[in-house]
């Protein structure tokens, strides 16, 4: 498995995800506020679910060695630092200008789901 296997980016991403929402639920539920605190839970509920995102892409990518399957990756793996770190990182700092990042890393997400639909047609089918 090579370093950069869409499997090992998603198992940590995921331990991530593990460790990041424990601190946020035991270590920082008293010193932020509900705002700041609910950036922080949707921050570790997207991470999470494109954690689980990275294991579809890993598993296409088993299948199909087509570039679409590893942009993909890449989006999601974008789309979780721009958009879940800008959230940890306002969420620690109240600097709430991050927040025009938040959205780019959204649009990575969505960016990255298109093109995984277009991905999961095989180029062998027609139609």
């Amino acid at each position: 498995m090579k370093w950069w296997s869409w499997a090992r980016w998603a198992a940590l991403s995921m331990a991530l995800v593990i460790l990041i929402g424990a601190f946020g639920a035991h270590g920082l539920k008293h010193s932020l506020d509900e705002q700041a605190l609910g950036w922080w839970r949707t921050a570790v509920r997207y991470q999470a679910w494109h954690a689980l995102g990275l294991f579809v892409v890993h598993f296409m990518a088993r299948h199909d060695s087509r570039r679409l399957i590893h942009i993909v990756g890449v989006l999601f793996l974008v789309g979780t630092v721009l958009f879940s770190g800008s959230l940890y990182v306002m969420s620690l700092t109240q600097i709430r200008a991050l927040g025009a990042v938040t959205p780019l890393g959204g649009l990575s997400w969505a960016a990255g789901w298109i093109l995984l639909a277009v991905a999961s047609r095989r180029p062998d089918v027609q139609s």
